[in-house]
């Protein structure tokens, strides 16, 4: 039998192989690069930037310089530094009437593009018509000393200015000059010959590579209990009192007091996400609503985050009483604060036990609580290289031919990494190597590809265009292998889905104690509080909806800026909203998952219409046994089931899970479809086009209706065998119970499963093709359709 099933699997996935049609465009391709400078032993590289391949950088650091001729009368001159390799140029900025200016800036230059044999460091004298010549300093190429880190950086020394003669020159400048590679600690701060064409310090700053923190979030829980004291401007009627507090940007509200009095009460719990440093007050106000679109503020009061206590448990803090004040605006002078006796009572805390979800928890990439007391310590090690991109589509126009300037994201946990921006190229080349410290095997890594539109020329005010993104879950990888592939970047447009390159990335996920990434599997997905005391589908929506507009507005004040828009993609803010084509890949992913159980069922239907004798017999022969001894049945499942894990590991996945578009559905979606996916939120589309997408939902939700009501009225069913509902059912269902009881009592329980066997079994000869005595039964109890309206 074993055999039989191993034989249909494999037939199973052979036809599945032919039915689908290639796509190699859209497929993951795994790649051999020379990492770390080719130093492999096994399967772990030595070298310390060992996940990438080796650039060379020729770097010129000029720190300052002394002595410098004046050419004016006041002895003074303007001097910046400029530094020559073939036609690549880099200069300083330019200090104003100073003798002995003082720099500190480094230039690199790519080995790959260097056509010179000499480096020329020239000094000038910033003038409005033209720039005067100071001196300079002359590099042969062939005499420049190499340096790899973790040597110690290269002393700076003094060398005397030459003229164009190559005679000695007035002035000294001081340089250091070597040989190294993009692990130097001057690499990320280094101005690049690759950006040579721009210029500005803004421009300069948003090409480099950066990292980035995100915030630390907490949940804030408000429990307004009640208010006393209150003093209503008409007293003659029963005030219908709320609190309404706001945060920031997030207002929220509790419901009218049920007791309509000046002593309210709520006991009403309102959640807010807040982040470190604390900016903002809380501000709560007291209203009593007059009219239907009028409210009168009884009182105010402001709290400051830092004083609020923080909860690490499921602990109760202390309720405090707030003293409420009341604005009051006096004819002829300005608006002052009167106190007043009106107390409100709330239990005001930051919940350190929660983890604030800015990301969806399917492919989150933290998991832990707020409060750093919490943490448990760490399991391993993510190793990730960005190697470079091939193939990339042109994002825009510059001086009438496409181009594209392209920078990586990538995100895992708290840290965000941005790389350098390489300018004008479609094959762009990183090879930059980021480090995270992993506490979850089930966590996600995010790579995103973006075009930088903040560069000189381009449109200040305008978005940075996406490429693609790719996600890599830390748990589908095995541990001290490294992953070296070429990942497609595949972004769905309105036309449909499109590839806009590939990326090249090495991944290494390193673990430092096996049995805490084993017991981490035992473990809740989320801190104990989000079980003990568990927010509504709802309030976690709203407040990752906070989170990450938090989120993108603080990393949106970093400099350089990491956008808005970058962090909305990488954290799939909109995911949630409607979707046709998503709609349908969801549900072909439980058809696909209900695929197995309906195989069973077709694989058991033959066996009891004796499609094939011989297995029907074995069947047989393996229930009798299972039967007399009963022992076995549980040591028997787990068993096959160990079985078939030990067979499938021949076929185990050789590589990380990318996107797909065939299930996502991407590949055949309606136009339409994804017209109505990219519309705004209100709709921004024409009413004729609205109301056919309002007809084709209500026919869709009109199919779920039918199928719940039919779920329904089965239960119903159910329930109705003892309801008494249909008098003669039930009669005929407590008599039938009363017979099996007694039969039941004295017959032993091996020959009523033998026999309820060996007739579900039984021959097509003994078999009708009416349905049975039972359905029979069921499907003319009484179900609670013919009540509805």
């Amino acid at each position: 039998m074993v055999l039989a099933l191993r034989s249909e699997a494999l037939s199973i996935k052979e036809v599945d192989k032919m039915q689908r049609p290639p796509q190699e465009d859209f497929s993951l391709k795994e790649t051999n690069p020379h990492l770390g400078g080719g130093k492999v032993t096994g399967d772990k590289l030595t070298s310390t930037y060992d996940l990438v391949e080796q650039m060379q950088y020729l770097y010129v650091r000029v720190v300052k310089a002394k002595d410098l001729p004046g050419k004016d009368v006041t002895g003074s001159c303007d001097p910046y530094v400029e530094v020559r390799l073939g036609n690549y140029k880099g200069t300083t900025r330019h200090f104003e009437k100073k003798s002995n200016p003082e720099w500190n800036q480094v230039f690199a230059f790519s080995k790959d593009r260097i056509q010179a044999s000499i480096l020329e460091v020239n000094v000038k004298d910033k003038d409005v018509v033209k720039d005067d010549f100071i001196g300079r300093v002359v590099f042969d190429l062939n005499e420049i000393p190499k340096r790899v880190p973790p040597d110690s950086p290269l002393a700076p020394q003094w060398y005397r200015l030459e003229d164009r003669k190559n005679e000695k020159a007035k002035g000294e400048l001081m340089l250091a000059v070597w040989m190294g590679t993009q692990a130097d600690e001057a690499f990320p701060e280094a101005w690049h010959s690759d950006a040579a064409t721009v210029s500005g310090a803004d421009g300069l700053a948003n090409i480099r590579s950066k990292v980035y923190l995100s915030p630390k979030l907490w949940y804030l829980r408000v429990n307004v209990i009640e208010a006393q004291d209150l003093l209503p401007s008409d007293k003659s009627r029963f005030p219908e009192v709320y609190v309404k507090a706001i945060l920031g940007n997030q207002a929220l509200r509790t419901r009218v007091s049920m007791n309509k009095s000046i002593n309210p009460m709520w006991n009403e719990d309102l959640m807010f996400v807040a982040a470190e440093p604390f900016e903002e007050p809380l501000i709560l106000s007291v209203e009593d609503r007059v009219a239907p679109n009028k409210d009168e503020v009884l009182g105010r009061c402001a709290i400051p985050l830092q004083y609020v206590d923080r909860r690490l448990d499921h602990k109760p803090v202390n309720t405090r009483w707030y003293n409420l004040e009341k604005h009051v605006l006096i004819e002829g002078e300005k608006k002052k604060e009167v106190k007043f006796a009106s107390k409100i009572h709330m239990r005001i805390c930051l919940e350190g036990g929660y983890h604030v979800l800015d990301e969806s928890t399917h492919y989150s990439s933290d998991l832990r609580p707020t409060a750093k007391q919490l943490w448990k310590s760490s399991i391993g090690v993510l190793e990730l290289g960005v190697l470079n991109a091939q193939g990339l589509s042109p994002m825009k126009t510059k001086d009438g031919r496409a181009t594209t300037d392209a920078y990586c994201v990538a995100k895992y946990g708290t840290k965000w990494v941005r790389t350098r921006t390489i300018i004008d190229s479609f094959s762009p080349k990183w090879n930059e190597q980021y480090t995270w410290e992993v506490f979850d095997p089930c966590t996600v890594v995010t790579i995103g590809v973006f075009d930088n539109c903040h560069l000189q020329g381009g449109d200040k005010s305008g978005r940075d265009s996406r490429i693609g993104k790719v996600r890599i879950r830390l748990s589908t990888l095995e541990t001290d292998r490294v992953y070296t592939h070429s990942y497609p970047l595949l972004v769905l447009h309105p036309s449909g889905v499109k590839k806009m390159g590939e990326i090249h990335l090495a991944v290494r996920f390193t673990c430092s104690s096996l049995v805490n990434m084993m017991h981490m599997y035992s473990q809740p997905l989320l801190p104990k509080m989000h079980y003990i005391h568990p927010l509504t589908v709802s309030q976690l929506d709203s407040l990752r909806h906070q989170a990450t507009q938090i989120v993108s507005i603080r990393l949106s004040r970093a400099e350089p800026p990491l956008r808005k828009e970058v962090v909305e993609y990488m954290l799939d803010v909109g995911s949630h909203m409607w979707s046709m084509r998503r709609s349908k890949a969801n549900f072909f992913r439980i058809m696909g998952v209900l695929s197995g159980l309906i195989a069973v069922g077709k694989w058991f239907d033959q066996i009891c219409n004796w499609k094939n004798p011989i297995t029907t017999v074995l069947i047989h022969i393996l229930f009798l046994i299972l039967v007399m001894y009963p022992e076995l049945i549980l040591p028997t499942i787990f068993l096959y089931l160990f079985l078939i894990g030990v067979w499938y590991y021949r076929w185990r996945p050789r590589h990380p899970p990318h996107m797909d578009t065939r299930l996502s559905c991407a590949d055949n979606a309606h136009p339409d479809e994804l017209d109505e996916e990219f519309d705004t939120f209100p709709t921004s589309r024409p009413a004729d086009i609205v109301r056919m997408r309002y007809d084709r939902l209500r026919s869709i939700a009109g199919r779920i209706q039918t199928v719940v009501g039919d779920l329904a009225t089965q239960g119903e069913r159910l329930q109705s065998l003892l309801s008494w509902r249909d008098p003669r059912a039930t009669a005929l269902f407590v008599i039938f119970c009363l017979i099996a009881a007694i039969v039941l009592y004295v017959t032993p329980f091996q020959v009523v499963a033998l026999l309820t066997g060996f007739y579900v079994l039984r021959h097509p000869r003994f078999r009708y093709k009416l349905p049975s005595v039972p359905l029979n039964f069921f499907r003319r109890l009484p179900a609670r359709t013919d009540c509805m309206l």
